[in-house]
């Protein structure tokens, strides 16, 4: 009689995934699903998909799911959240999404103390779109709309959300974890466990950043972007626990 080893979660569809071939959308997907069903939530979770390349996404968790537009996959989480509170309630979001036109409403959301989860997957590009230069993209990082690399006198710097957010009274729970190779992943599920942990308990707004790659829009093949995500993103974003209030205000 053979034994199953290993199999695909039940938190995820059997619609194919859409991703490019060394994305990680689809790894950490596979993380989100896997622990929705360990927390026994899948059935009364509820995902809202940002714009970009998760465009998809609430095709591929088998559980409720809603498209927002660009970047307000925050107010439409609080909405749904403030009508079913016995639901968890998360967002999927890119940094092209999130820290950029959506920076408002992430802000705010977190201000607000929302009880939702937010999972930002920083892969310093707007991938979906073309390459283009994204508010976490690197100093000297080539792009399609920055050829020569990202000049700094010019753009500034890369936009740190993780430590943003961190300074906000009413937000609980802030990590950025990496998901570029197998004892990153294993922390990075830990971060999101965590997350859906203060939800459940009614702990407020948490927030885990996932450093990413984007193999095409590096224009690099899939190892050399999972060493470049283990290099110089992290170089520039550490990892790391940047706020955690216990439980947070119930």
């Amino acid at each position: 009689m053979e034994k199953i080893v290993y199999e695909k979660s039940r938190g995820l569809t059997d619609v194919p995934l859409t991703y490019c071939p060394g994305c990680l959308h689809g790894t950490i997907h596979k993380l989100i699903a896997e622990t929705l069903v360990e927390l026994g939530v899948l059935e009364k979770s509820i995902v809202i998909a940002s714009v970009g390349c998760s465009v998809l996404s609430y095709k591929f968790f088998n559980c409720d799911g809603i498209q927002a537009s660009h970047g307000r996959a925050p107010a439409v989480a609080t909405g749904v959240k403030r009508v079913l509170p016995d639901k968890v309630v998360f967002t999927y979001q890119g940094d092209g999404d999130l820290a950029s036109i959506g920076m408002a409403e992430i802000i705010h959301a977190a201000h607000r103390g929302e009880n939702i989860t937010v999972i930002f997957v920083n892969n310093a590009i707007y991938g979906m779109t073309g390459g283009q230069m994204a508010p976490t993209t690197l100093v000297n990082q080539k792009t399609s709309t920055t050829p020569l690399g990202r000049s700094e006198a010019t753009t500034g710097r890369p936009l740190k959300t993780s430590e943003m957010l961190a300074q906000i009274p009413s937000a609980s729970y802030i990590e950025r974890v990496s998901a570029h190779d197998v004892p990153h992943l294993i922390k990075a599920k830990r971060a999101i466990k965590k997350a859906f942990e203060r939800q459940i308990s009614g702990g407020g707004f948490s927030l885990v950043e996932v450093l990413s790659t984007c193999s095409v829009g590096w224009n690099m093949t899939p190892v050399e972007a999972a060493k470049f995500a283990g290099t110089g993103l992290i170089e520039y974003f550490p990892l790391g626990v940047f706020k955690d209030d216990g439980e947070g205000a119930k």
